[in-house]
């Protein structure tokens, strides 16, 4: 049986609720005021825009964003400590998420920056990228953690991985012959417990009932994951 996924109506006024919530807790929470870090949502993703000074203050901030509800995800182009972030859009096709990130995939088009097949991994130096997107990509791979674990290799520590993909229960996930795998909320769980493999830390994930979402930091074998509480919040 299928689901119907909420219409953008209902996503709109969501998206107008949490842009009034954030307004209000930039107003009144004496840790997000002095920060100077905006949010804009659609469709439930937080885009987060501003200047920090160090990683903690992001974290901060992309914690007390994500704990909203109704955020399904929280991407940041905020510039930490005076640099900007370096993004990589993998198999981005004719659409970036951001026009400054460089766009990855085989076909050449006006959006695309670099040529690569991500089956044979990703051109770019280890732990270069503060944060990589992978929007509609993993459902067309066989083996998509390859992939996941060369998007761990070319996050700095902390970077974040954005993982969206078509919900196995929606149409849209069988309706396109060149789907190959199909993805659950449990998916991401299963990607962060993986034993023997690059670890990661779940920063969010949800499913708005058309679409996966997964925020995916990339931690060292000796970094604390999270605890049981964090993990109950998005997962069986």
């Amino acid at each position: 049986m299928f689901v119907e996924a909420p219409s953008q109506q209902r996503l709109g006024r969501i998206d107008r609720h949490l842009g009034a919530a954030f307004a209000d807790a930039k107003k009144h929470d004496d840790r997000l005021r002095p920060l100077a870090v905006d949010a804009r949502f659609d469709g439930g993703v937080a885009h987060l825009t501003g200047a920090v000074a160090d990683p903690g203050e992001l974290r901060l901030v992309r914690d007390l964003v994500g704990r909203l509800d109704g955020v399904f995800a929280v991407w940041s182009r905020v510039h930490v400590g005076g640099r900007a972030p370096v993004l990589l859009d993998v198999g981005c096709g004719q659409t970036k998420q951001y026009p400054e990130a460089i766009g990855l995939d085989m076909r050449a088009c006006e959006a695309v920056d670099v040529r690569a097949n991500l089956s044979l991994g990703l051109p770019m130096a280890s732990r270069s990228v503060d944060a990589v997107f992978a929007v509609h990509v993993l459902e067309h791979l066989i083996d998509f953690l390859a992939l996941v674990d060369e998007c761990h290799r070319v996050l700095r520590p902390g970077g974040v991985l954005h993982v969206v993909s078509p919900w196995w229960r929606y149409v849209n996930a069988v309706a396109d012959p060149t789907h190959v795998r199909l993805l659950d909320v449990q998916t991401i769980k299963g990607i962060c417990q993986r034993p023997d493999a690059p670890r990661w830390y779940p920063l969010h994930a949800g499913c708005d009932a058309a679409t996966i979402f997964g925020d995916l930091m990339a931690i060292g074998p000796d970094d604390p994951g999270p605890d049981e509480a964090h993990l109950a919040r998005f997962f069986d």
